[in-house]
């Protein structure tokens, strides 16, 4: 079945316009207007991507987007018509995958909503792949998505720190600079002042109780990038 993307815009001229451009692409394509319309179109059929607005009646996308984080891994790109850096900043604090500004080109829109998908598709580990990565007593289970602790508590993940935790497995103890992260996990360059890898590796590091000031397992290079410091251990 093609991939479902459901459209969160109190705009129904958006939706419109979204669900025809996005659809000649192949996807299936629903739109809801508001929190409401959103649970109840998660609870009639699964949903692979959410493409939600920032500013919407009722619970606004910041709060949307918190909640559905905290109980599923469906990939967010959020739409913002502010311009403001915070609300990006503060909606990938929340879990989103990515933003983008209004007005935006539709193209662009495609472009990221492929990249996500193709990132965020979990299969089953074919033989010869890698099920488990195991780091300083934590595990990554790839087929499951799920991130173990070393107390065997299981860490839920955003489907961006999992993308991003999995390139630092896939690269250990190698310094990587923030537009290798970006075009690793997210498929495209960074803009000036793109703040977003610093937001999800802060995310990320809360997810390993890894305290930013003494972090021991994603340290900051200064003026350089980021370096996962530990050993990695595959399970396949």
């Amino acid at each position: 079945m093609n991939d479902h993307l459901l459209v969160v815009d109190d705009d129904p001229g958006l939706r419109e316009l979204l669900a025809d451009y996005l659809g000649r692409d192949g996807f299936r394509v629903s739109g809801v207007a508001d929190g409401r319309g959103l649970w109840a179109a998660l609870e009639r059929e699964p949903v692979d991507l959410v493409i939600l607005d920032l500013m919407l009646p009722g619970d606004d996308g910041l709060t949307l987007c918190r909640m559905l984080r905290a109980r599923s891994a469906i990939p967010i790109i959020m739409l913002t018509a502010r311009g403001d850096d915070t609300d990006r900043i503060v909606g990938l604090e929340m879990g989103a995958d990515d933003y983008l500004p209004k007005p935006f080109n539709p193209r662009e829109l495609l472009a990221r909503i492929k990249s996500i998908l193709r990132r965020s598709h979990s299969l089953p580990a074919e033989p010869g792949e890698v099920r488990c990565f195991h780091f300083a007593g934590w595990t990554l289970e790839v087929a499951a998505r799920q991130l173990i602790a070393p107390d065997r508590v299981v860490v839920p993940l955003g489907a961006g720190e999992y993308r991003l935790l999995r390139v630092f497995l896939e690269h250990p103890q190698r310094v990587l600079d923030r537009d290798r992260l970006l075009d690793l996990t997210q498929g495209r360059d960074a803009t000036p002042f793109d703040r977003s890898i610093d937001v999800q590796v802060s995310r990320l590091r809360r997810r390993l109780r890894d305290d930013p000031r003494e972090a021991t397992l994603i340290k900051t290079i200064r003026s350089e990038g980021y370096l996962l410091a530990v050993q990695v251990n595959l399970e396949y």
